[in-house]
């Protein structure tokens, strides 16, 4: 998991007062947010490196078209209690396949970061209070677990799969 500095972050929400404007550097990578993103998605020019911000009340499924065309997905834990994020991860990894990269943004503990990684997300943005040293060290916790996931997809042996069937 790769863990975002804000400071040195390369991605930035595009403004603009008749909407949002591709800018006419090609390095530099776009952040939209999701109303944004609606009303470009058809005029945006190809090719360039898009990323959008999804509340996490929002029903993913509304950005399955779209995946093809986006580099990054921005999903956003508004209270480190509400795990609705996790849902969406699961279901960009899962379901729809995205290959871009998830980011998780908002209250994003230390403690959330197994969880974060076992979900789909592969990068972070830690509250600004988190020490970034124990994120990393958390992801190092569990060697190996008993249910698979997005990150570590496992299959059984055929010995179990016979077991389980008894």
């Amino acid at each position: 998991m790769k863990f975002i500095d804000p400071a040195r972050d390369t991605w930035r929400l595009v403004g603009g007062e008749d909407g949002p404007m591709p800018s006419p550097s090609p390095a530099r990578d776009r952040l939209l947010t999701l109303a944004q993103w609606h009303a470009v998605r058809e005029t945006w020019p190809e090719g360039l490196n898009t990323g959008v911000v999804v509340p996490n009340d929002t029903d993913i499924e509304t950005l399955e078209a779209d995946l093809p065309k986006l580099a990054l997905v921005v999903l956003q834990f508004p209270k480190w209690v509400d795990g609705r994020a996790y849902s969406q991860a699961r279901l960009l990894r899962g379901r729809y396949r995205f290959k871009g990269h998830v980011r998780a943004t908002g209250e994003v503990l230390v403690d959330m970061v197994l969880l974060l990684d076992r979900t789909g997300f592969d990068q972070a943005q830690l509250r600004g209070d988190q020490v970034l040293a124990s994120a990393e060290r958390a992801l190092s916790f569990f060697p190996g677990y008993y249910q698979s996931d997005v990150a570590h997809p496992q299959k059984w042996p055929a010995a179990a799969q016979a077991e389980a069937k008894v």
